[in-house]
């Protein structure tokens, strides 16, 4: 994990990879509630039997925007920022969703920063994300997501 005093510190790690997140397993219980709190019961997030006999691979899959969503949970275990007010989630530049990722599977965070740029009262910070799944040879997802953090 990055451990940084200040927003401000950041800026020498532009470039560089940060790390990795640890590894978590996407189940249908977390697809289900995601389900849930969207409204997208579409059925291959939700429907087991189905999915077993139409899916290739038999599994459900979970939403596109599910794995999106890992990023506030999944970045802390990255990067810290110690002496903060607050961050904010400030957008997204680019998502891809590149593999599908089933019922079951394994994924991990990996975060580049891409730059820092100086705002009143803080950085904003342009990331570049992989959401790696454990045996695949490319991401589940790509994502270039931009914070702030303010002093």
């Amino acid at each position: 994990m990055l451990i940084v005093e200040t927003p401000a510190a950041m800026e020498s790690y532009v470039g560089k990879s940060i790390g990795f997140s640890e590894w978590l397993v996407i189940d249908q219980k977390m697809i289900d509630g995601f389900a849930d709190a969207t409204g997208d019961h579409q059925w291959i997030h939700v429907d087991v039997e189905r999915a077993r006999k139409e899916m290739p691979g038999g599994k459900t899959l979970a939403h596109g925007y599910l794995l999106l969503s890992l990023l506030p949970r999944l970045m802390p275990e990255i990067v810290r920022i110690e002496k903060r007010s607050r961050s904010l989630n400030y957008g997204s530049n680019k998502v891809r969703y590149i593999l599908p990722v089933p019922a079951g599977a394994r994924v991990r965070l990996s975060v580049t920063l891409q730059a820092v740029d100086a705002m009143a009262g803080g950085q904003r910070f342009t990331f570049s994300t992989a959401l790696e799944m454990e045996g695949a040879d490319k991401p589940a997802m790509v994502a270039e997501v931009v914070t702030v953090s303010y002093d």
